[in-house]
């Protein structure tokens, strides 16, 4: 089994008690980890080729094509639903307002993937699946109904887990706004 995301390890001290979604989560890694830190878990997932371990580790599972309309956000969850959402390679832009909205006031997202120049390194390497400067950012700016606060931002080169160009936040739902006092 994989070792978790270095970033996620790094924040998870800001990680309030409560559930946490793991999005996009492959092969359980991460779910792995927030169990093992005594994190109630929903993984999620289009292919539930992991949900075995997983719920025999304690965690939820549910089995979601976030992507079945890909002009459109397909989120299955409600406002202020989740404690903190972690979300490792995956990118779907069109999820983005909706994510934050699921986090709870005072909630943490941890988020992190491939970004452009990747292609140099291997996969991913189409466009579509690759942050362009700054985007992530920009991205948990999306919905204006919710303000976030970035903790810390990293966009660049990275050698480990294999080399690859990307951008990762950690940033905190600071709560609701009306537009102007956004990040």
């Amino acid at each position: 089994m994989n070792q978790a995301s270095a970033w996620l390890q790094i924040h998870i001290g800001l990680l309030p008690a409560g559930l946490v979604l793991d999005l996009a989560c492959g092969g359980g890694r991460n779910s792995l980890y927030l169990l093992e830190k005594n994190y109630e878990v929903l993984a999620l997932d289009r292919d539930g080729q992991s949900f075995v371990m997983l719920e025999a580790a304690g965690a939820r599972t549910m089995l979601h094509d976030l992507e079945a309309d890909a002009e459109h956000d397909n989120w299955p969850f409600v406002e202020n639903a989740f404690e903190a959402i972690v979300v490792c390679n995956y990118l779907h832009r069109p999820l983005f307002p909706a994510m934050l909205g699921s986090l709870a006031p005072g909630g943490i997202l941890i988020y992190e993937t491939f970004a452009a120049g990747n292609e140099q390194f291997g996969k991913p390497s189409n466009p579509a699946f690759l942050l362009q400067q700054g985007e992530l950012l920009a991205q948990i700016r999306s919905n204006p109904q919710v303000a976030m606060h970035v903790i810390a931002y990293e966009e660049g080169y990275v050698e480990q887990p294999k080399p690859a160009m990307i951008q990762r936040i950690c940033a905190r739902k600071t709560g609701k706004t009306r537009g102007l006092d956004r990040l």
